[in-house]
């Protein structure tokens, strides 16, 4: 049974610390220390799914802005755990939260060497609209919006 946790930004340390671990396992190229996941859980939705008492996965939802009202959807699943419908429940619940909070459009960040993640995208119907490296990395980011 999957159930879903919301990290917060004061209080709630486990969840927090599996959330972060699970970010830091998938983008080991810009790991986030306990501070900096405080930080966006003070203005994402961040959530951990758990099976059972296991945490597998994790999401973040980017609340909408611009003038296309445009929210970021991530969903990140431990290699350990994929092909299993994880992630589209993961997703899933992330796109409903994106549209409670008013979004219009819908965008995602993969790293460019998380493979799965960019095959997961595509195959809902994501479309590369940008690469970039952060400064000091060499392995680039992928901006996705839903077409």
């Amino acid at each position: 049974m999957t159930r879903f946790e919301q990290v917060q930004s004061v209080g709630g340390e486990p969840t927090l610390l599996d959330w972060q671990h699970i970010h830091n396992r998938i983008i080991s190229t810009d790991p986030l220390s306990v501070a900096a996941v405080q930080a966006r859980a003070g203005h994402n939705h961040l959530e951990v799914a758990y099976l059972d008492d296991v945490a597998v996965g994790c999401s973040t939802v980017r609340p909408p802005t611009g003038d296309m009202a445009t929210a970021t959807v991530i969903a990140r699943v431990l290699p350990e755990h994929r092909r299993r419908g994880l992630g589209e429940q993961i997703y899933q619940r992330g796109l409903a939260i994106a549209r409670q909070l008013g979004a219009q459009a819908i965008e995602t960040v993969v790293l460019a060497s998380n493979g799965d993640g960019l095959r997961f995208a595509r195959h809902h119907g994501f479309v590369e609209i940008e690469r970039y490296v952060l400064p000091g990395h060499t392995v680039a980011f992928v901006d996705l919006r839903l077409a």
